[in-house]
C-alpha cells in the first residue's frame, strides 16, 4: 500500500471518529468553560491497549456561552518534548483576539519522558496529527449537538517546532479541512539524519532503525509518508480540493528544524502550486518584540499568530 491510499482514506476515518481500541473508553461531554477533557484516540502500536488524549479547550470569554456563528476553531499545538499549550501560541489570547475555539492537544509522546527518554521512535508528526484532528472533531460534533451556531469556515492550525511539524501533517492528513495553518519552526520531513542520529544536519533525534529487524524500523513508504513536501502527496491533496493557506514561518539561521528543509518543501510546493506564503525571518527582521531571532525560537510565537493573521 502506497500512503497516497492514507491520504484519500483518512477524512472518513475521522468522521467515524476512529473504530479501534479507542472505543472501549467513553467520550467526555464538551467542557462548558475553559478546561480539559480526556478523548479517546487510535491504538498505538507500539505501546498495545486503549490510548486517550488530554486537551484543553478555550473559548472565548472563557464560556461556551459565548460561542457565535462567527466563532471558528482553532488548533494550537506544543512543540516536541512540550505538554498543553507549551511552546506554541497562548490559546486565551488566540480565544480573545481571533474570536475562536483555541484547542491544545497532548498528542501522542507528548513529554520530554516518551518523545526525548522513550525507547519507542518518535511518531514525527502522523499518528499525532490524527489526535489533533481527533480533538478538532470533538470540540466540532460538541458544539453541533448542543445546537450551537458557529463558523465551520474558520478553521485554523498552528504550532511551534513540533507542533509546527504536527500543524503540517494535519494539513496533509485532511486537506480539505483547513482555511489557514501556519507552521512556526517546524520539522517538514523526517530526514536521514533526524531519523537515524547521522551526523550532520539537525541534533534532533527521532530513534528510528535501517535494521527490518527492529520494532523501530523505518520503511520507505512510513519515511515519504512523513516528508510534507512530497511531490505525489501535494499532487494529491490538490486533487482532492486542498483549501489551506500554508503560512511557513521559519528563522533562516535555524539548525534545529533546518532552514534548508523549509526552503526546499516550499520551492516544491510552489511547484505544484500549493497555496504557500514562506515567511522566512532574516535578522534584518528582528524587532525585539515579535520576531527576537533568525534561529528556532523565532520570538513570541503568539504575537507572530496574531502579526500574521492580521495581515489577512
Amino acid at each position: 500500500m502506497r500512503w497516497i491510499d492514507v491520504i484519500c482514506g483518512v477524512a472518513s476515518l475521522l468522521l467515524l471518529a476512529g473504530v479501534s481500541s479507542a472505543d472501549a473508553l467513553e467520550w467526555p461531554e464538551l467542557p462548558q468553560k475553559d478546561g480539559a477533557a480526556e478523548i479517546p484516540a487510535q491504538e498505538w502500536p507500539m505501546r498495545s491497549g486503549p490510548r486517550s488524549v488530554r486537551i484543553l479547550v478555550h473559548y472565548p470569554g472563557g464560556d461556551i456561552t459565548r460561542v457565535t456563528a462567527d466563532t471558528g476553531l482553532m488548533l494550537t499545538l506544543h512543540n516536541w518534548g512540550g505538554v498543553d499549550c507549551v511552546g506554541t501560541a497562548a490559546p486565551t489570547v488566540l480565544a480573545n483576539d481571533l474570536n475562536v475555539v483555541a484547542i491544545c492537544v497532548n498528542y501522542l509522546q507528548s513529554g520530554p519522558v516518551d518523545s526525548i527518554q522513550g525507547p519507542e521512535p518518535y511518531d514525527f508528526g502522523y499518528l499525532q496529527a490524527l489526535d489533533a484532528l481527533r480533538a478538532l472533531w470533538f470540540v466540532k460534533d460538541g458544539l453541533q449537538q448542543r445546537e450551537i451556531a458557529f463558523a465551520d469556515d474558520r478553521c485554523f492550525c498552528t504550532g511551534g517546532s513540533g507542533g509546527g511539524n504536527v500543524t503540517l501533517m494535519a494539513n496533509k492528513l485532511a486537506p480539505r479541512t483547513f482555511a489557514c495553518v501556519i507552521d512556526m519552526c517546524g520539522m517538514k520531513k523526517l530526514s536521514h539524519d533526524i531519523a537515524f542520529a547521522e551526523a550532520g544536519g539537525s541534533d534532533l533525534d527521532a530513534r528510528w532503525s535501517r535494521d527490518p529487524a527492529s520494532a523501530n524500523y523505518l520503511s520507505s513508504d512510513a519515511q515519504e509518508l512523513r516528508f510534507v513536501g512530497h511531490p505525489l502527496h501535494l499532487a494529491e491533496m490538490n486533487r482532492l480540493g486542498a483549501t489551506a493557506k500554508i503560512l511557513v514561518v521559519h528563522g533562516v539561521k535555524d539548525t534545529t528544524c533546518p532552514y534548508e528543509d523549509a526552503q526546499e518543501m516550499v520551492s516544491l510546493m510552489q511547484s505544484e502550486h500549493v497555496d504557500v506564503e514562506p515567511h522566512f525571518v532574516t535578522e534584518d527582521m528582528l524587532d525585539g518584540t515579535v520576531f527576537k531571532s533568525a534561529g528556532h525560537s523565532l520570538g513570541d510565537r503568539t504575537q507572530i499568530v496574531l502579526q500574521l493573521a492580521g495581515a489577512r
